[in-house]
């Protein structure tokens, strides 16, 4: 069987996800070219041997809503002879494309693979694609009657199952915040992030929008709920209401792109392996917590890699709100120095379908900065899925 290796991993900087955001001007298939770009650059690849581009994108509607990965692989000037296809599983879409990608080595298809993700949230809001339909259908709204909740809901139902306040979710948000600032001063950031150029500005976007330095969590703690509802108060008597914009994910737009080789042509191109994939798992868990996979999905992953959680040097848990990794780090002991050691999605962003290859590109490039070997990354997904990958720097 062939191994699976991680040639180059980069991302676009993150912009607010919002008119007047750092690259809401730009186009989403634009930016995803320049991301692109950005890894055919640095790799040194000849793009005529990709085989594939899989691109994970969640709001397939408007600019988006035409396989985003065909076009910006044309728009960046590549041949046309390499194809390209769109993933949707939710938040987890590009890790999904990444897992994809890296099945397709394993399985001997591909020796050359792209997998990579876009969204821009600014242009193409979160769930327009619906357009207010039903998406549920009455067979699931009667199974889990009365149905389906927010996932601002969700994470205020993990919050309550797993006891964590408010005080402890504004004060690992802050954490979050900090602990991007000091990546991006250091220049922690910079090997992985690609220049973004955007129309009407001199000079390209390099660097993260989002980051807020000096957050404190008394600052957080001034924050109005966001998800209170009386209904769902019936429902769930036990919420405590407490989660807020400061300590759940930003809207953001971004783009990332991982380059997955096997690696006889790695080595047969002259082109140094920077990690290799050990195991993947993906698992469905209780859609109306809808946020929990993330603890089961690691169960899997590690006893596919044969590791335990202390052989681990970086874990990568999506803030898409501060319950998640919270709840997940209760279950898992890790010490706070391992989990999201760059900061992640609350400070960072959460750009739907960029969001699993972009945690990749910050993982593999935190384990190359601090020496680490073994890296996990999993993502929380609507539906209450869960993707969860384990990385080994080479």
């Amino acid at each position: 069987m062939s191994t699976a290796v991680i040639v180059g991993a980069v991302r676009s900087p993150m912009g607010k996800g919002k008119p007047g955001g750092a690259l809401s001007g730009l186009h989403p298939v634009e930016l995803l070219a320049q991301t692109l770009t950005g890894l055919i650059g640095r790799t040194g690849i000849d793009p005529g041997l990709v085989e594939d581009v899989i691109v994970g994108c969640v709001s397939q509607g408007g600019e988006q809503a035409a396989t985003p990965g065909r076009h910006a692989w044309l728009a960046a000037g590549y041949p046309e002879h390499v194809p390209a296809t769109t993933i949707d599983r939710r938040c987890g879409s590009s890790q999904q494309a990444l897992h994809f990608a890296a099945q397709s080595v394993l399985a001997g298809v591909h020796d050359v693979v792209v997998a990579g993700g876009v969204e821009s949230m600014s242009r193409v809001p979160m769930g327009s694609a619906r357009m207010g339909a039903d998406v549920y259908g009455p067979s699931v709204t009667e199974r889990y009657a009365p149905g389906l909740v927010s996932q601002g809901v969700a994470a205020e139902l993990v919050a309550a199952r797993w006891k964590i306040g408010r005080e402890e979710m504004d004060e690992y948000s802050a954490r979050s915040h900090a602990r991007a600032a000091a990546v991006a001063d250091s220049g922690g950031f910079d090997a992985e992030i690609v220049p973004i150029r955007v129309p009407g500005r001199p000079e390209p976007i390099f660097a993260d929008e989002t980051i807020r330095r000096g957050t404190t969590a008394g600052t957080l703690a001034a924050l109005r709920l966001a998800f209170a509802d009386d209904a769902a108060a019936e429902r769930f008597p036990g919420i405590d209401w407490s989660v807020t914009a400061g300590n759940s994910s930003q809207i953001t737009d971004g783009a990332s792109a991982v380059l997955v080789m096997s690696e006889q042509r790695a080595t047969a191109l002259g082109l140094r392996p920077r990690a290799r994939v050990v195991a993947m798992s993906v698992v469905g868990d209780d859609p109306v917590a809808m946020l929990t996979a993330p603890i089961p999905a690691t169960r899997m992953v590690l006893e596919r890699a044969g590791l335990a959680i202390d052989g681990l040097d970086a874990v990568e848990v999506n803030e898409a709100f501060a319950s998640v990794p919270l709840a997940w780090q209760a279950e898992y002991r890790i010490g706070e120095e391992r989990l999201n050691p760059a900061g992640g999605a609350i400070a960072l962003g959460h750009p739907l379908g960029a969001s699993g290859t972009r945690l990749f590109a910050t993982l593999l490039h935190h384990l190359e900065r601090t020496g680490g070997r073994y890296g996990l990354q999993t993502m929380c997904e609507a539906g209450g899925m869960a993707n969860a990958t384990v990385i080994e720097r080479l």
